[in-house]
């Protein structure tokens, strides 16, 4: 058995990673994240130090773990601002930090990649004890893996890992054959107000055109990052992403892509990406270069619902936060993180803050069952608040 670290995704073959990526999780293909690299929205200048921990058994990559050393926490989606803080005021330092998360994509997914023709729990350890080996090594004071899925979560508690909940809204398919499957479970006032956004859609003459796979052009990459950048500068947030690195994906994962364009008078005037890899759909981002009433609703949730609908996809996550997304069928799901500490002082005290916020967090969103769009006679309701 070797243990290889390298600073670039170059330096591995592309076949030797694929096995490692699972069946579901589009953001941990090799070309999406060296899409990240050769589009320097990672690196050194951004504060995105990209590190890839491997095993190896006689040359077969049988496991990894893609890291990177960071001096800031931006496009992480997981906020630990308030460590940060807590930090500066007791005369320590935050950073350098080591974190595993795909850069400024909050989807959940395995970190740990192991392939399947090796033994789980044997290579999850081996990386977990190096991973903490090269924190002590590159003067790392903490270590963090973001949006885990709930099946790491005991093997990161069981290595001493702190366990964080968060949560976002995510809509799933309950064996719906059409549309209007998923509007008769619907409570009245809610499924009036869906027909009734998509009819103003209609009315405004806008076209709507999905594409995937070989329709996707050069031409659509240009137009989506328009329609990114468009997005951004309304909200004054950073692109953090290039048109090099739009480029590398159109180019490279246009099975993995969905395009959910909105032309009028033949014009494209806004759309939305997407990815898709088995049963699962992510939705990334969206822009509109004209105002356009409830045109992000049909883009951003009813297609891609319908398009889930028909490709028989069991999840669609369509990004971070919006409790605007309850009355459009998405639910409050709980999401992990889990975080190492060195110092034992800061450790300790963010364990306690941990919990009450784990505490903090379900009555929440227990609160918000009153809220929920569906009808509990149709769905046999019983909420998705499962961790506490």
């Amino acid at each position: 058995m070797q243990i290889k670290i390298f600073d670039t995704l170059q330096e591995i073959p592309s076949h030797a990673w694929s096995p490692l990526t699972g069946q579901h999780f589009p953001f941990s293909e090799y070309h999406y994240l060296l899409a990240m690299e050769e589009g320097q929205c990672v690196g050194k200048k951004v504060g995105w130090v990209s590190k890839y921990l491997t095993v190896w058994e006689n040359e077969k990559l049988t496991g990894a773990i893609y890291l990177y050393i960071k001096d800031n926490s931006y496009g992480e989606y997981i906020f630990d601002w308030g460590w940060v803080n807590a930090y500066a005021q007791h005369g320590f330092n935050y950073y350098p930090k080591l974190l595993s998360a795909v850069p400024f994509t909050p989807a959940t997914g395995n970190k740990i990649l192991i392939h399947p023709d090796f033994d789980y729990e044997k290579y999850s350890k081996i990386l977990l004890k190096t991973v903490l080996e090269l924190a002590a090594k590159w003067e790392c004071h903490s270590l963090h893996f973001l949006f885990i899925p709930p099946g790491e979560v005991p093997v990161f508690e069981n290595a001493g890992f702190l366990i964080r909940h968060s949560h976002q809204f995510h809509w799933k398919n309950r064996n719906y054959t059409k549309f209007d499957d998923f509007l008769s479970v619907l409570k009245g006032k809610r499924r009036k107000e869906i027909i009734r956004e998509r009819r103003k859609v209609a009315e405004q003459g806008i076209c709507i055109e999905l594409l995937t796979g070989e329709q996707i052009s050069q031409e659509h990459c240009q137009i989506m990052y328009e329609f990114y950048l468009s997005t951004t500068h309304k909200k004054g947030a950073c692109d953090y992403l290039s048109y090099e690195f739009f480029q590398n994906v159109f180019t490279n994962m246009k099975k993995y892509i969905l395009l959910i364009f909105a032309k009028l008078e033949g014009r494209w005037v806004a759309g939305t990406i997407n990815y898709h890899k088995g049963n699962c759909l992510y939705g990334r981002y969206w822009g509109c270069l004209e105002d356009f009433k409830h045109l992000h609703f049909e883009l951003c949730y009813y297609q891609a619902i319908e398009y889930a609908i028909a490709h028989r996809i069991e999840l669609f996550e369509a990004g971070a936060q919006g409790p605007h997304k309850i009355q459009r069928g998405f639910l409050p799901e709980i999401t992990y993180s889990a975080h190492w500490i060195e110092h034992p002082g800061f450790r300790a005290a963010i364990s306690d803050f941990l919990e009450q916020e784990k505490d903090s967090i379900a009555d929440s969103l227990e609160g918000s069952e009153k809220h929920m769009p569906y009808r509990m006679d149709s769905l046999n309701f019983t909420g998705t608040i499962t961790a506490r």
